[in-house]
């Protein structure tokens, strides 16, 4: 074969570090873009924080179905077209989130970068929390762990009296104890694993139960109980002597739990002897109790959602919005800046060169996430205004595909702009991914969303008689005379997902 030599013309698609660092913004979500720019403000000295009290540089807002226009594609690495309806306000001196205003005009736009990503990009520690203030920084209750409930009655017991004997019975007691406030282990056992371990005088069972009773009446009530039964009995024992149908309740819960628990009203009336209107005042005071005592107690760490974007009505229109507290406003410090002015090729001046080059993608980057995120919440508004305002039931479907085409994107994009970002809406904080759902077909040959079946669910069982609640069966009857074809498996796999027990447990007396 002979050697020759051709001369091809194709397209390739390189992922540049501009490109990488778009992409990895894009999908990060509020709290990892905060910590991600204060990294990039701790290692590139070219970037600083606006002091601006002003909103001159806040993104303004968006109206779904408005006129779009587009903006130069130098503030897009990507190369996506973005619209200047997300908002950012480029009022005289330039918006401070790509402030290229504040740089010397003898830059060049691109900067030559003969460094490897790993060289240019340093990763920097997430910075400590700070205060301005040292005194009034409280350290123990803004970093100290929660309180379980073993911390809970570990607490109360070292303050209860007890004889070395007895305080060595209570700690292999608390160690039974689940979250839920539970012993789990039987009493016969717990006395065992103690006796094995006693020197002295053997230890008898009813010693074991009778640190038992006395640790029964720690707080919060019902603690220490061996199942269900003695849990209730104990919150009742507990309860004024004057409270009104408190023996009957003692009644039902000691002879007739196991018929309470199968709602077998009409033979719990009959063997207890009580009226209807007497055993529903009964009833009233059981469920006023609570089976699991140890959820009282709050283990969970809170966990805060901050809206990325805020939807509300203006002129009877909705207007789409950044949520302005979301990041820091950055921008390039115009005195580091100047420095570059010589065209020497010194280390330093390279090095502020390089700097200076990275700071610019940087704040591109940002502009296009947000202008990405913008544009995309708009769309989704634009499509789900029956959700704003009507409710659930107006939920419309709508699947990724449909907003990647209106905004001419790809699919991949818009799962990144939707994952861990929060809306805001005068019916609260949602998740841009809750406003994507599938479709069931309707008699009338429209679609209807699984999110308005759910809602037309919920507010079925919301309204039915409490005595004869709705099977899944019957929701699926009463959705069809609407209109909307759902099977019955359909209906207990939506009803499961938000949660609603089966037809038999939501039987009631009242």
């Amino acid at each position: 074969m002979k050697a020759s030599l051709q001369l091809k013309l194709g397209q390739s698609l390189t992922m540049t570090p501009q490109l990488q660092q778009a992409i990895r913004l894009l999908q990060l979500s509020t709290l990892d873009l905060q910590q991600e720019i204060q990294q990039a403000l701790d290692s590139n000295p070219m970037l600083e924080t606006s002091e601006d009290d002003g909103h001159d540089d806040l993104p303004e807002t968006n109206e779904p179905g408005g006129d779009d226009r587009s903006t130069d594609d130098s503030s897009n690495p990507a190369g996506s077209e973005t619209d200047t309806d997300t908002g950012w306000d480029e009022s005289e001196n330039g918006p401070d989130w790509a402030s290229e205003n504040d740089i010397p005009d003898t830059i060049p736009d691109d900067l030559p970068v003969d460094t490897a990503w790993d060289d240019i990009y340093q990763s920097a520690p997430a910075p400590a929390a700070r205060n301005d203030d040292e005194n009034d920084y409280d350290f123990e209750s803004r970093n100290s762990p929660s309180e379980t409930l073993h911390d809970h009655l570990e607490w109360q017991l070292n303050l209860t009296p007890l004889s070395e004997r007895d305080q060595a019975i209570a700690h292999a007691l608390l160690d039974a104890v689940d979250d839920h406030g539970y012993l789990t282990s039987p009493l016969e056992e717990i006395h065992a694993g103690l006796a094995e371990d006693s020197d002295e005088d053997p230890l008898e069972l009813d010693e074991v139960e009778a640190v038992l009773h006395r640790l029964q009446h720690f707080d919060p009530p019902g603690v220490f109980a061996r199942n269900l039964q003695e849990c209730l009995l104990i919150q009742l024992n507990q309860l004024p002597p004057e409270t009104r149908w408190l023996p009957q309740a003692r009644l039902v819960v000691t002879h007739y739990i196991n018929l309470l628990g199968n709602r077998d009203y009409a033979q719990l009336l009959r063997r207890s002897r009580l009226k209807e209107e007497q055993l529903k005042e009964v009833l009233a005071l059981i469920t006023g109790l609570n089976p699991r005592p140890g959820d009282s107690i709050d283990r969970a760490e809170p966990d805060y959602v901050i809206p990325d974007v805020i939807v509300r009505k203006h002129n009877d229109r909705w207007r789409v919005e950044l949520n302005p507290e979301i990041a820091p406003r950055i921008r390039v410090n115009a005195s580091y800046a100047s420095l570059i002015r010589r065209a020497d090729s010194s280390a330093d001046n390279t090095y502020l060169r390089d700097q200076l080059q990275e700071a610019k993608w940087f704040i591109k980057s940002l502009q296009s996430r947000n202008e990405t995120l913008l544009k995309v919440a708009t769309r989704i508004v634009e499509h789900q205004q029956g959700f704003l305002d009507h409710g659930e039931e107006a939920m419309k479907p709508l699947i990724l595909s449909d907003i990647a085409q209106a905004v001419e994107m790809h699919e991949s994009t818009i799962s990144r702009v939707t994952t861990q970002k929060y809306m805001h809406t005068p019916r609260g904080i949602f998740e841009l991914k809750y406003f994507f759902s599938s479709h069931v077909s309707t008699d009338e040959g429209g679609e209807c969303s699984s999110t308005a079946i759910r809602a037309m669910i919920k507010k079925l069982i919301a309204t039915e008689t409490p005595k004869k609640p709705l099977s899944d069966s019957k929701i699926a009857a009463m959705l069809g005379d609407e209109g909307i074809k759902v099977a019955r498996r359909t209906v207990a796999k939506y009803r499961e997902a938000m949660h609603i027990p089966p037809s038999n447990e939501r039987k009631r007396l009242v």
